[in-house]
């Protein structure tokens, strides 16, 4: 019987860190002498952090630059692993879909003390059966290797399983590694943006996801 895995993006997903992460970015850049718009910032949120400064500074910067300014970013935003919260129903979501059978797993760029301080704040480890991380892969969203990755953990075919993210970087993630994206606007991206990029379902939460889990595309598989 093939198995049908119901992979989930963490930052803006499951929990509310986007904003959090796009003024850190933002201040570590200015640090470094970078003057980045806060909304320019914010539509790279979802990228590693490689893949992050290429979209905001260009191929032609001063690579050297990308260590100290990852670990700017890194520092500021370390100052608030013990404040995160997750989205009202990412808990009670993670849960449900265990209890029903439905493996779940984690999708993210974040590893080390950042993903684990993601865990704890999601605080359903009982229902995560396994984490792909950014250790994990060679290449970071929007490329599929994420999303692949997290299948394989747990022995699940693309075809009838789920991804859900809230970045655009996500869908097209979801898209190439041939599974269903399911979007959330909890992230601050808007519908249309979602949808153009591959979104086959919109929610504004998780919550709403909850809400609405038999009838979408997570709870039929």
């Amino acid at each position: 019987m093939s198995t049908h895995a119901a992979v989930f993006d963490v930052d803006g997903t499951l929990v509310d860190t986007n904003h959090l992460h796009t003024v850190c970015w933002w201040e570590a850049l200015r640090q470094a002498g970078h003057h980045v718009s806060m909304t320019s910032v914010h539509s790279a949120i979802g990228l590693g952090s490689t893949d992050l400064l290429e979209h905001l500074l260009g191929q032609d910067r001063d690579r050297d630059e990308d260590s100290a300014i990852s670990a700017g970013h890194k520092a500021l935003y370390g100052t608030w692993h013990e404040r995160l919260a997750p989205f009202d129903g990412a808990r009670d979501l993670l849960r449900r879909l265990h209890a029903d059978g439905r493996p779940v797993v984690l999708a993210t760029s974040a590893s080390g003390p950042e993903l684990k301080a993601l865990r704890a704040a999601i605080d359903a480890d009982e229902a995560i059966a396994e984490t792909a991380s950014a250790d994990d892969v060679d290449a970071g969203k929007p490329a599929p290797d994420p999303v692949r990755h997290a299948l394989e953990l747990v022995g699940a075919q693309a075809r009838g399983s789920v991804f859900v993210g809230d970045s655009v970087w996500d869908m097209r993630a979801g898209r190439r590694a041939g599974v269903l994206p399911i979007a959330v606007l909890s992230g601050g991206v808007c519908r249309a943006e979602l949808e153009d990029a591959g979104a086959a379902e919109v929610y504004t939460d998780t919550a709403d996801l909850l809400r609405n889990l038999n009838g979408s595309a997570l709870g039929r598989g």
